[in-house]
């Protein structure tokens, strides 16, 4: 082998090119489930007058729900939900779960659905009525 032989043939380098994906940062503290749950809600509103509405929840979980009102609450406001469980849950019988909870967020309404988001934080005091109408 000689000198001429001996060299190295170098490719030139292709610049890799970085490839950012989006990440999605799931920051809550407990999984949310997609349960279409009817539940009675009511609360106080910022003018002091009380509101009683049903709502549909969108999304669950052991610390909160997400749903749409008509009412206008505000960031702050105390509410009482009265949650009607499927009976697949409670092996065919009528219970329903009341829960307090203050709202932590509001969603603005837009032109696809007239109400206000509103995301709610539960108390620790719950309660089960069992046979519940």
């Amino acid at each position: 082998m000689n000198a001429q032989t001996a060299k190295k043939t170098t490719k030139a380098k292709t610049p890799v090119k970085k490839v950012v994906v989006p990440v999605d940062v799931n920051r809550r503290r407990e999984w949310r489930f997609e349960l279409p749950l009817t539940a009675a809600v009511e609360g106080k509103l910022p003018q002091g007058g009380i509101f009683k509405e049903t709502a549909k929840l969108e999304n669950i979980s052991s610390g909160g729900a997400y749903f749409c009102l008509d009412s206008g609450v505000i960031v702050g406001s105390k509410i009482k939900l009265v949650i009607e469980l499927p009976k697949e849950l409670t092996e065919g019988k009528k219970v329903k779960l009341q829960v307090g909870g203050m709202t932590i967020r509001l969603e603005k309404p837009n032109t696809k659905r007239k109400k206000q988001g509103v995301a709610v934080r539960f108390s620790k005091d719950f309660e089960f009525i069992p046979g519940a109408k």
